[in-house]
């Protein structure tokens, strides 16, 4: 399969070595004057580590007539509604994979592009690029994929099979607006305590202040709620004792490398303060009281 990774992100670039490796050909699009001929990578490719320079073909123009089988889109989800405008009459005969986080309706913020020819899913990766240019992450074995209420549709099958074959599990999601908003709001919780702990490395390895972030989430759970959607799925856990939450946080912190090199190395905090302004934002035009979060905005 011939595929295109929109822009050369952190989680972009781990999944194009992956999938370059299962025998695929990967190319980047990148901006005017971001074109490199290589990727520096210290990353935990599901458990084991590699430390290369992996050379890379990338490309500044995306004439419509390409011949790319697979777009791939994993760009932070404020940048993601100007990417849709660019690839509005772009998308040739590619299917677009959707890899994103998203607070606001997915399909809304995907109306410029090709319903058609749309796959979406979530990746399973983190990380962050060092002062030296080195690209520091992790990706693990499993990918979540989703549908709004319907079928895959034949496209979307080859997506997930691509993965499949490439040697990661699929976690399915029938309504995957629902677990999208889910994740985005307990990222919020998180990572409006990693804003008063200084970093993430500082939040995931300290006891006061996981038991902080257990209270974080529940406080935003009425967010939930008025979107007609139960505290399930990952947001459950924040129903169980702040030190537990807390401890079980720590120990994935200290036994997990791959974890910890992620988190550790993350690099973005526009995208840290992004959760938390449009999970507040809501909030309030909805008339739901959230001290704790509204605590953080002098942060944002």
């Amino acid at each position: 399969m011939k595929i295109l990774m929109f822009g050369r992100g952190v989680i972009s670039a781990q999944y194009a070595y992956v999938l370059e490796k299962a025998g695929h050909t990967v190319e980047f699009y990148v901006r005017p004057g971001k074109k490199a001929a290589a990727i520096p990578l210290d990353i935990y490719d599901r458990g084991k580590h590699i430390q290369t320079t992996w050379r890379v073909t990338m490309r500044e123009d995306l004439p419509p007539d390409h011949d790319y089988d697979l777009i791939v889109v994993s760009v932070q989800h404020y940048q993601f509604k100007n990417v849709a405008a660019f690839l509005s009459g772009k998308a040739g005969n590619a299917t677009i994979l959707i890899f994103n986080n998203f607070w606001n309706d997915p399909m809304t913020e995907a109306a410029a592009l090709p319903k058609d020819q749309l796959a979406w899913g979530f990746p399973m990766a983190a990380g962050g690029v060092d002062q030296r240019g080195v690209l520091k992450g992790a990706l693990f074995g499993r990918v979540h994929f989703g549908t709004f209420g319907t079928a895959p549709t034949a496209r979307e099958i080859a997506v997930r099979q691509l993965f499949k074959s490439s040697g990661f599990k699929i976690l399915e999601h029938k309504d995957f607006k629902t677990w999208l908003s889910i994740h985005f709001l307990v990222n919020a919780g998180l990572l409006s305590q990693a804003l008063r702990a200084g970093s993430l490395g500082l939040l995931l390895s300290s006891k006061e202040h996981g038991q902080q972030v257990v209270l974080n989430v529940r406080e935003l759970f009425p967010v939930l709620q008025q979107r007609g959607i139960k505290v399930q799925g990952e947001a459950a856990l924040f129903k169980l004792p702040p030190s537990l939450v807390s401890l079980l946080m720590r120990t994935v912190m200290k036994l997990n490398p791959a974890f910890r090199h992620s988190l550790l190395n993350h690099s973005n905090p526009e995208e840290v303060k992004s959760f938390c302004r449009d999970v507040l934002a809501e909030a309030k035009s909805k008339g739901i009281a959230v001290p704790r979060l509204e605590s953080v905005a002098s942060y944002l």
